[in-house]
């Protein structure tokens, strides 16, 4: 048997799954995932799924090219696998990179460069330019085009029963995340914790999604508005990261009350219909037991700002032009790698309550490193957290866990905090001054 179709019995069978991926430090790896908006150069409008110019007909080019694997669902491709890596539809024909896990920035960055090389380049022959933005600049989710996906027309039918935003984070926005590894219970506590603390100002570093609708919206990070309405139930800060009783447990008892979005047996997708991962366990769901690939499955549906899988996934930046994407995960690797960098982000903001975690990534999603968290200056939180994330990198090249001096993709941070200003604040001010508001020019000035 498959081991992800080994029946769920228990809650010994959930636990297990968490204690299975545990990965010994000389393993540990990091994975990037970036989103991108795509528009047409000439015209700004959003990129379709049909056509001989659409989305389908660019996945199909990228893989006939470069031979990466096609994944179709009812005879359209939705993503592309290669050597494991992925490149996935997103809702509103976003498409993302899911890199592969590797041990060394630089070869992060280097797979990076090379898929936005590739699509870039296969991308012009279709008019399409992808933008380095945390939010689509021009469209309201209306004259967003679909995509041919089962599980998002269940979203797109569910989230708007739980908030306002939901629609908007499916199909405008687009996001950059770094997942790392964890070695015990004890290890992920440590650097879920590090990492929940961390994430508002690590947000406030690459808020960039201040133009939506063709214009200015009065936030840095709109993205971080619309994840804070989009389903209270799966989203946010999750506070009980900090509580002391925290740990695989205390995690799966919040992810068994949370309502499954879906169930899929074969290639039927059975909508949730409100009941939580704990019920299917206890009364089975569309004539069906839980197995492993459910609870897997479950377990991606679930969207707070740090999350815990087999990995443990750090989801607060939006995304960014490409010198800073690579230093997104040079950061998190710099901060959560090391266990010195760990104590000092601790000793750092580890006296922020829950509350103050809240009202600051609230501050930070409309003043970006203006904003003050605690009474205190979120610039000079990120100043600090990105030289404890230097000297991790550092720590960790000297003991030979990396190649290379990892530390110089920090410098686009460096120079963020020393102009004191996020990227989005950047953007507002060119969209009304050298653009002029001007689509062509905003879209010119931020393509990859």
């Amino acid at each position: 048997m498959n081991p992800q179709d080994q029946p769920i019995e228990g809650m010994g069978d959930l636990l297990a799954y968490f204690h299975a991926a545990q990965t010994p430090r000389e393993d540990w790896a990091v994975g990037t995932e970036h989103e991108k908006v795509g528009v047409y150069a000439d015209t700004g409008d959003r990129v379709p799924y049909e056509g001989p110019y659409g989305i389908g007909a660019l996945l199909e080019k990228i893989a006939s090219t470069v031979g990466w694997e096609r994944v179709e669902e009812n005879g359209r491709v939705i993503a592309l696998l290669n050597e494991g890596a992925s490149i996935t539809l997103e809702p509103g024909g976003q498409i993302e990179l899911s890199g592969a896990p590797l041990a060394d920035t630089r070869q992060t960055c280097s797979e990076f460069n090379t898929h936005v090389d590739l699509v870039k380049e296969l991308s012009d022959d279709f008019g399409i330019a992808w933008l380095g933005l945390g939010i689509d600049p021009f469209h309201e989710v209306p004259d967003i085009p679909t995509m041919p996906k089962g599980r998002y027309n269940i979203m797109r039918s569910y989230l708007p029963t739980k908030g306002g935003h939901g629609l908007e984070m499916m199909h405008a926005t687009a996001t950059v995340q770094a997942n790392l590894d964890y070695s015990s219970e004890e290890d992920m506590i440590e650097k879920m914790r590090a990492a929940l603390v961390a994430t508002p100002v690590v947000s406030a570093l690459f808020g960039n999604s201040s133009i939506s609708g063709g214009k200015e919206n009065g936030y840095v990070s709109k993205r971080l508005i619309i994840w804070r309405d989009t389903d209270p139930d799966r989203c946010g800060l999750i506070p009980f990261v900090l509580d002391p009783e925290f740990g695989y447990e205390s995690y799966t008892e919040w992810a068994l009350d949370v309502p499954l979005f879906f169930v899929i047996r074969g290639s039927t997708y059975h909508a949730g219909d409100g009941t939580t991962f704990r019920e299917f366990m206890s009364r089975g769901f569309a004539g069906t037991r839980p197995t492993t690939r459910d609870w897997d499955m479950h377990l991606t549906t679930l969207f707070p700002d740090v999350r815990l899988k087999k990995i443990i996934e750090v989801r607060g930046a939006d995304t960014v032009p490409r010198a800073h994407i690579c230093a997104l995960p040079a950061l998190w690797k710099g901060l959560l790698y090391d266990k010195g960098a760990i104590e000092a982000t601790w000793e750092l903001l580890g006296n922020v309550t829950p509350e103050q975690l809240d009202a600051g990534q609230l501050d930070v999603a409309m003043l970006g490193l203006r904003a003050e968290m605690a009474g205190r200056k979120v610039l000079d939180m990120a100043r600090e957290l990105v030289e404890i994330s230097a000297v991790g990198l550092a720590r960790a090249h000297a003991d030979g866990f990396a190649n290379h001096d990892e530390t110089i993709f920090l410098d686009p941070l460096r120079e963020q905090v020393e102009k004191e200003k996020s990227p989005g604040q950047e953007v507002a001010e060119s969209w009304r001054g050298e653009w002029g508001m001007n689509r062509e020019r905003l879209i010119k000035a931020t393509r990859y």
